[in-house]
């Protein structure tokens, strides 16, 4: 079984939830809604402002703010927790592996939400699926000039310097500490599209159009991250479209990965029947 059951002395402790989030997508979300529909507390940790927006009127409470392992470890053991669900980004590998070391550490049972991956799906002359940044960077110099990245701020530092002599173009969420970052890195209001997504494919054509954009690079964001939107307008358009795949990301010990609410759902039903048995 994923839950453990809950040991708590008196009903004040029962109310104290016991079971953690790692989100910050909409992944994430889903599930914190699935949980208030069957009365289960919950925490939710996201990294930024921009997360809590995401979550929505949710019932648990959302922590704001990045930890580290350390960081991570000390919370988890203050806080009691004893079950984990890690709902975060697919690319989000160094956050992953510090939730299954912390987890591992304080002996607490760990679920991986990771959605379906699609990077099956397409296949074209056009699309480039590549392994890293670095690699999208040197196949995007001999592609075009105009290049537009649709693949977030976190590693915006990384193509600013790997493509030096290119225009940027750069579709990031319309968050002040986004638009100051992409300001120091010196993109200007012509070079930044604010918006939060994910799109339609008739939008991401639009805005390929608007932009004129040579190359476009983004990564394998799964169905719930709108990728084939992306992609097929990109390549209907005759514009390269470079993908940056998924880090494989191994199974820790102990942990149990699932891919939609339908796999989560026996695991979720199981941990509140435990938690009713303790008042039986």
């Amino acid at each position: 079984m994923f839950y453990n059951s809950i040991s708590s002395s008196n009903a004040a402790d029962a109310i104290t939830p016991t079971l953690h989030v790692f989100g910050g997508t909409s992944d994430a979300r889903h599930i914190c809604l699935r949980l208030d529909e069957m009365g289960l507390s919950y925490s939710l940790s996201v990294a930024t402002d921009a997360g809590r927006e995401l979550a929505g009127n949710i019932n648990g409470e959302i922590i704001v703010g990045r930890m580290d392992a350390a960081q991570m470890i000390e919370w988890l053991r203050a806080r009691r927790i004893t079950q984990v669900i890690d709902a975060s980004h697919p690319y989000a590998g160094v956050l992953s592996a510090n939730i299954a070391h912390a987890c591992a550490t304080q002996n607490i049972a760990l679920m991986r939400y990771l959605r379906p991956s699609e990077i099956d799906a397409l296949e074209h002359p056009l699309l480039h699926k590549v392994a890293s940044v670095e690699e999208a960077c040197v196949v995007a110099h001999r592609l075009g000039e105009r290049i537009l990245l649709t693949t977030g701020s976190k590693q915006l530092a990384d193509f600013v310097r790997l493509l030096a002599g290119k225009t940027l173009l750069a579709r990031v969420l319309p968050t002040p500490d986004v638009l100051l970052q992409c300001q120091d890195l010196g993109l200007g209001v012509d070079n930044v599209l604010a918006l939060k997504g994910p799109f339609s494919a008739e939008m991401n054509q639009a805005t390929y159009q608007h932009c004129r954009a040579d190359v476009v690079i983004t990564k394998e964001s799964g169905a719930e991250g709108g990728y084939q939107q992306k992609v097929v307008p990109c390549l209907a358009l005759n514009i390269p479209c470079i993908v940056i795949c998924r880090p494989s990301e191994p199974l820790a010990e102990g942990q149990i990965r699932v891919s939609s609410l339908a796999e989560l759902e026996p695991y979720l039903a199981d941990w509140l029947q435990n938690k009713k048995s303790q008042y039986l």
